[in-house]
Parts: structure tokens; C-alpha cells; sequence
């Protein structure tokens, strides 16, 4: 049986034949974004969700390997999990849902926007990474914060996106959308981008408790590169960013740039007695 076989097979097992969408993010399962995220998507698949326990916020691509992990029903196809985003995924992928696979991944809708640089720290984004890498399309959705904005009109359009790309008679498997829903409530449109350049002025604060003790605060306001086509650009002026992305994060025009350096490095040869020695000289 061919593995499109096997999966109309799977699908056909399922409540009304519906296709399956795990739904995680980084706020925390009890966060109004993953909750409206949810409920809009169920009206188009059957939803399960499997989420962090608690924020677990720029956590980034971290999986936890140096304890066992728990977790917990919450409700019906509700899954907490004292972890990162990518431990929900594994545990979403691999355990809960391991005989009947999800046809795609839903990560958010994050409280913030994740742009450009900024997606190397985001546990929202990170999910993605990881159903993409256990071969499900995955989408990640992301909310700008401002003045009156509201969760409502981003869970509509992931409604309506992901109805859309479950139509497809085949996703790729390394598919990653990361989306951005600007605060306006009403978007001016939607379009396809590039990662924008945030330019790095973060600050780390020192400040003493109460009892004369130093500790720290890694902060700072980001401001980004003025610069057509981006991520920042299109939410910036009210739309909707779409921004594919890939794990290979190869450097191809060093590839063919750095000749210089790579004829340096590649004449490099270990020092006598650096190779195949126990650390005293001796082979």
C-alpha cells in the first residue's frame, strides 16, 4: 500500500473522514490565542491539542533530554505537557498520535509577532521546525500586539488558509509557512515575504534585590531594517505576512564566495601530535 493509500486509509478510520490538524504553541495551553486558534480550526478538521503546561516563550528549538517529561488531560483532545514546543510535538507525533499521524501542525497564535531574526528564539516558530522534520507540513501563526487587538480576526484567517491548504491533494512534507497577523483588525492584504533584519540593540540591565544581590534583565526594543518585501514591511502597513521557511540553513553563495577561505582552511592539517593521541604527544 502506498503511503497516499495508507493515509486516505487513515482519514477514512476518523470522525467523518476529517483530516487531523495538532494544534501546539509556546504561551501555554490555557493562553486565548491557542484556545481561538483551536476552535476556528476544528470547524475544518479534527483538532487535538497538545501545548506547554505553562509560557514557555523563546525557548527556541530546546528539547528537554535530561528528565522524563509528564503529562496531562486536560479535556477531550486536550494534552498538556510539562515541556518545550518541540517536547509537545514529539510527544503529539510520536505517542498520542502515533498510529494515526496529523496531516498538519498549528503552532499559536502567538501573543507577538515573530519576524525576521526573530524566529531563531521562538518556541512558536521552533514547533514548526520540528513537524517539519518528522515530515508534516506545519504552520506557524503569530499575533502583533498593539492598541484594541484581538486574536479573533487571525483564528478566522487561519481558518480559512488552512481549509485551503488541506485542499490540496498533496502538502510537502517539508512545508513551514511562518504567518503574522498585523494588530489592525482589519487586514489590507496578505502577501508573500522575506525574514526582515532587525537591527540588534538589546541591552542587558544589571539591578540588585533586596538583599544586595546582582541579577539581570536581557531586554531592549527591536527596530528593524526599512526594507520592501520583508515580514516587518507587510505587517507594518496592516497585512498579512506569509513567509515560507526551511531548516537547511546552508550558506550557499559561500559556498561559492569564500574560495579564498576555504583553499586556507582546507590546507589546514592537524599539529604534530594533535592526531589519534591519548593528550600526551604519543599515538
Amino acid at each position: 500500500m502506498s503511503p497516499r493509500e495508507q493515509e486516505r486509509q487513515q482519514q477514512s478510520a476518523r470522525p467523518d473522514g476529517r483530516r487531523r490538524i495538532l494544534v501546539t504553541n509556546d504561551d501555554g495551553i490555557y493562553s486565548e490565542g491557542i484556545k481561538l486558534l483551536a476552535s476556528s480550526l476544528a470547524e475544518v478538521a479534527e483538532v487535538v491539542v497538545v501545548a506547554p503546561d505553562r509560557e514557555q516563550s523563546a525557548t527556541s528549538h530546546s528539547l528537554t533530554l535530561n528528565r522524563p517529561l509528564r503529562i496531562r488531560g486536560i479535556e477531550d483532545n486536550w494534552w498538556a505537557v510539562d515541556g518545550t514546543p518541540t517536547d509537545c510535538v514529539n510527544m503529539g507525533v510520536l505517542h498520542l498520535l502515533k498510529d494515526d499521524k496529523p496531516d498538519l501542525i498549528a503552532s499559536g497564535i502567538n501573543f507577538g509577532s515573530n519576524l525576521g531574526d526573530d524566529v531563531t528564539y521562538s518556541g512558536t516558530v521552533s514547533a514548526t521546525f520540528e513537524g517539519t522534520l518528522l515530515g508534516i507540513p506545519s504552520v506557524a501563526f503569530s499575533q502583533q500586539v498593539g492598541e484594541h487587538f484581538s486574536f479573533a480576526a487571525g483564528a478566522a484567517f487561519a481558518r480559512r488558509m488552512v481549509a485551503q491548504l488541506l485542499a490540496e491533494d498533496h502538502l510537502p512534507e517539508d512545508l513551514l509557512l511562518n504567518v503574522n497577523f498585523p494588530s489592525t483588525p482589519r487586514f489590507t492584504g496578505v502577501e508573500f515575504t522575506k525574514l526582515g533584519r532587525r537591527v540588534y540593540q538589546q541591552t542587558v540591565t544589571e539591578k540588585r534585590d533586596p538583599r544586595g544581590r546582582r541579577y539581570y534583565w536581557i531586554g531592549g526594543t527591536p527596530q528593524w531594517k526599512q526594507e520592501e518585501g520583508t515580514d516587518f514591511e507587510a505587517v507594518d502597513s496592516g497585512k498579512v505576512s506569509i513567509t515560507p521557511l526551511h531548516l537547511d540553513l546552508t550558506d550557499y553563495r559561500g559556498l561559492e564566495t569564500f574560495g579564498p577561505l576555504h583553499q586556507r582552511l582546507g590546507n589546514l592539517s592537524p599539529a604534530e601530535g594533535e592526531a589519534g593521541d591519548g593528550g600526551d604527544g604519543t599515538s
